[in-house]
């Protein structure tokens, strides 16, 4: 009985690691949705429907993508801007804490800023949020946000 038990404890180990760190990524998730603003944005602009018109679509990789406080979400964002509006998702590995979002473009605010040596187009998501994404010129251009900023 006492050799049996022995051969238990390194199982529990592996099972309170695994557990442990499923934990952990849910919590940064979490920590990355509020940071960044995505989780504000969901409560009121959760996707519900599919895009609706003629789209484009760009990413989710090699594309920089910054949101609040400069927080990068390169590489796992996609984008479609379609006629009716904007829509964004993460892909599927992080998801969680991430729904699908459908922002009308009248909640869509366009400008352009500078960062460092680097041109950025800035989407302001919604008019209660103020939540901003900036975008490359040339993500911006596929997606055909371009011929929407003012001059």
């Amino acid at each position: 009985m006492q050799a049996g038990s022995n051969s238990l404890i390194p199982q529990l180990f592996i099972l309170f690691v695994a557990l442990g760190a499923a934990a952990f990524i849910c919590i940064i998730c979490f920590l990355i949705g509020i940071l960044t603003g995505w989780h504000a944005l969901s409560e009121r602009f959760r996707a519900q429907s599919e895009p609706y018109g003629q789209g484009r679509c760009v990413g989710p990789f090699f594309y920089n993508v910054y949101m609040r406080y400069w927080s990068h979400y390169s590489s796992v964002i996609r984008m479609t801007a379609a006629d009716d509006a904007l829509y964004l998702s993460v892909i599927f590995a992080f998801r969680l804490f991430h729904p699908p979002l459908r922002i009308p473009w009248s909640e869509v605010k366009l400008g352009r800023t500078k960062y460092f040596w680097r041109q950025y187009v800035v989407l302001t998501l919604g008019d209660q949020e103020h939540i901003p994404m900036r975008i490359s010129e040339r993500m911006a251009r596929k997606l055909g946000i371009l011929d929407r900023l003012p001059n």
